[in-house]
């Protein structure tokens, strides 16, 4: 296991234990894939990549807000100005420019090795030009009301090193520079990084001199480690403890309503696939998931409320669409979905299969809270109406190169919805995968569809804020009828802190020491 020390005796005051008053150690769920911030759009690197690296606007739950761009305004239908925050530098030292925005958006569009790319983000973005170290100027393919929420996802690098740098000089320290709160001290793959206050950042001083980010994937062994005293904050707290948590005095439970939903997605590739075959365990000459009645049936064999309470323990909601209750998009006239196991079989035998089929269900298990038990669950539902359902649990980094080239039948994905409003979902999950528009990058299943696509690009192109929504709502009930994907429910955010700490929710369910702070 590769392990970097840029500072020996830093890395030693920063060990494994808790916290001291200057300091924190963390426990998170997510696994990291690199250090490099535009490798992959995954949820553990970019709460790792926020204590290190800042966005041309900050990007919160509630809105865009300055950051290394003070203010912005567009010039015409396709032009926007943004004049950057002066005195920025980079943690080497050297002074942050409009020039490092234009390499950053240049840079993000093809990192080598990325399987899930910030393509999408930059999709719209025609031209950036540095008109002069202060003022960036970004021409848009279309008219984009969302730019600011679109470009805001990526994270910003140095020209000055990245160009001369790979994702491994990243991993490695060498290239781990970044205009954040916090500097890289050490970073051991599959363990922890360790941060230390970066006495050059721009914004407010962050209250930690030191951090320990500790990847814990394992939800009972984060508990412990929180009630040993090794770490001081935890993240996505599992069901079965939270209870517990919270009878515990020296411990304080943070719960918050989240905007991560799970979503089942099935396969639309078309001929055979390795994971559907007869009863017999003889392969099917086509792919029965491409029939909608398939789909239903599979949608409506699902007891959600069931999950919700005896999987989830009380701590997700019911979901029905990919977006949450009131937020932006949200369309509010598409019912919960009726669990009805005798109408599944109807829709099966309708659909040529009375007996059903045999299925594999993929899962990665050290990913998502509770995602292997849940699923679990719904083979057996699955079951019940006759599609023999197998699990089978892979690690991450297996899942996530397979379910990308889309060689499961049925694979699932935990989307963050992290801009809070539907077009995000929309452009990542739903929309026809196309690596040269950076559309679908999660679009793991390959579900494509003429009338979603002209959906997002009317979306996108709407700046009466009415319209946009209204178009944003037909753009779900399309998703829903055709069951382009199986919403199980939306997570809760929580959080469990010794005494005296508290968290903060920051954007969708990042967690980082931004977030903690001493009551």
């Amino acid at each position: 296991m590769n392990r970097i020390l840029l500072t020996a005796l830093t890395a030693a005051l920063l060990g494994a234990g808790a916290a001291s008053a200057q300091s924190v150690s963390i426990g998170f769920a997510d696994p990291v894939s690199s250090i490099d911030p535009q490798l992959n759009n995954h949820a553990g690197d970019r709460s790792l990549a926020l204590h290190l690296f800042d966005s041309i606007v900050d990007r919160r739950d509630s809105g865009n807000l300055p950051s290394l761009a003070l203010s912005w305004k567009t010039l015409d239908d396709k032009t926007w100005e943004f004049k950057l925050r002066p005195n920025v530098v980079w943690s080497d030292g050297k002074p942050f420019t409009a020039d490092d925005l234009v390499y950053s958006f240049e840079r993000a569009r093809k990192v080598p090795g990325s399987v899930a790319s910030y393509a999408s983000s930059l999709r719209t973005v025609e031209s950036a030009t540095a008109k002069d170290p202060l003022t960036l100027i970004i021409k848009t393919t279309i008219p984009n009301p969302e730019l600011l929420t679109n470009i805001g996802a990526v994270h910003i690098v140095s020209r000055h090193v990245g160009e001369k740098a790979s994702t491994e000089d990243y991993n490695a320290g060498r290239a781990a520079i970044g205009t954040g709160p916090y500097v890289l001290t050490s970073w051991t793959p599959g363990d922890r990084a360790v941060f230390a206050r970066n006495d050059k950042f721009w914004g407010p001083k962050p209250a930690w001199e030191k951090v320990t980010y500790r990847y814990i994937n394992n939800a009972a062994a984060r508990t412990a480690a929180l009630l040993a005293g090794d770490v001081d904050v935890i993240d996505k707290v599992s069901a079965s403890d939270v209870d517990r948590l919270r009878k515990t005095p020296n411990v304080s439970v943070y719960a918050y309503p989240g905007l991560r939903v799970l979503l089942v997605q099935p396969s639309f590739r078309k001929g055979p696939n390795e994971f559907i075959t007869d009863n017999a365990g003889k392969p099917l000459a086509e792919n029965p998931l491409l029939d909608v009645r398939v789909r239903q049936a599979l949608n409506i064999a699902i007891n959600r409320k069931t999950l919700v309470d005896r999987v989830m323990q009380g701590t997700a909601t019911v979901a029905n669409q990919w977006m949450p209750a009131k937020t932006f998009g949200y369309n509010p006239d598409v019912k919960d979905i009726a669990y009805d196991a005798a109408q599944a079989k109807k829709l099966l035998a309708d659909a040529g299969f009375p007996e059903g089929f045999k299925l594999t269900v993929h899962v990665p298990g050290d990913r998502y809270p509770l995602g292997a038990e849940t699923l679990q669950a719904v083979a057996q539902f699955w079951s019940r109406i006759g599609v023999k359902t197998q699990l089978e649990v892979v690690p991450w980094s297996v899942y996530s190169a397979r379910a990308n080239k889309n060689e499961f039948a049925i694979s699932i994905v935990a989307w963050g919805n992290g801009t809070g409003e539907a077009g995000y979902g929309l452009q990542n999950v739903f929309a026809t995968a196309n690596n040269q528009k950076g559309l679908g990058n999660s679009n793991w299943g390959r579900y494509s569809s003429v009338d979603v696509d002209k959906a997002l690009e009317a979306a996108t192109v709407e700046f009466n804020t009415e319209r946009r929504a209204a178009i944003l709502r037909h753009s779900v009930k399309l998703v829903s009828d055709d069951v382009a994907a199986i919403p199980l429910f939306h997570y809760q955010n929580i959080w469990a802190a010794k005494k005296g700490l508290k968290v903060e929710p920051y954007i969708s369910d990042r967690t980082t020491a931004m977030q903690v702070s001493k009551q």
